[in-house]
């Protein structure tokens, strides 16, 4: 009898108290993304006989619109990935050509970064795509964190088999990630971090990943500008635009 009184108390503490994992990833995604946004941003590669830069600036619309241009290096200056809903484009100017990105390219490299196609342009969404689990409290850097587990529902268009994420508790930031293939084997991490005030939201402005078979490499992505519900509309995100926005 003892064991069923408990079981009813947490499950009502749970649903009066606490949140479900999906309120939780639905929350830090919101902060991150707002109705729309625009971004100025600097990569660097990193690898232990050379570095590389890439600046770009992104525009946002939910999950399903993201622009993307490429501001420099030269060589790379004026390229632009575009995404409408499910379909994905590279405009590639010195060539004066659009392709079309397959489904199956996601997983692949991003500009010879560690960072993936999906996680630049979010094909997949933590949100929809992933079941959320609340895998119990942590401590990250001395912050309290809810850590959730994310396992793709049953034929999502995603390129990871498991994701563990650790959001911060009072600002629901995410502070770390791990990214796991569909063998469970673990394939990046990501840490965020020099939390800073942009665009009137208090956000992780450095994303560092760092592939699990190669750690003596890493790829960061710092913000230097973040702006929030920019009134954006689905027009922004046409393939013209996408040649000729600056």
């Amino acid at each position: 009898m003892r064991i069923f009184i408990f079981l009813a108390f947490m499950l009502t503490a749970s649903v009066v108290f606490g949140q479900t994992a999906n309120e939780i990833i639905q929350k830090a995604d919101d902060k991150m993304q707002g109705k729309s946004n625009r971004s100025v941003m600097k990569m660097t590669i990193v690898r232990p006989d050379w570095k590389r830069e890439i600046t770009m600036k992104g525009w946002a619309m939910g999950r399903e619109y993201s622009l993307i241009l490429i501001t420099a290096p030269a060589r790379d200056k004026g390229q632009a990935f575009l995404k409408r809903t499910k379909e994905m484009w590279n405009w590639q100017p010195s060539i004066d050509r659009v392709i079309k990105l397959p489904p199956s390219m996601m997983l692949q490299s991003w500009m010879g970064s560690d960072f993936t196609n999906d996680d630049l342009v979010k094909e997949s969404s933590v949100v929809n795509d992933y079941t959320q689990t609340l895998d119990g409290d942590s401590t990250i850097n001395g912050i309290s964190v809810y850590k959730i587990v994310l396992v793709p529902k049953p034929d999502a268009p995603v390129v990871w088999g498991k994701v563990i994420s650790y959001i911060d508790k009072k600002e629901y930031n995410q502070l770390l990630v791990y990214y796991f293939d569909e063998e469970d084997v673990l394939v990046n991490t990501m840490i965020l971090s020099a939390i800073k005030n942009m665009g009137g939201r208090l956000l992780p402005t450095r994303m560092e990943m760092i592939p699990a078979d190669n750690p003596n490499q890493k790829t960061v992505i710092e913000y230097q500008e973040l702006e929030f519900d920019i009134g954006l509309d689905e027009s922004f995100f046409s393939m013209q635009n996408m040649k000729r926005v600056r």
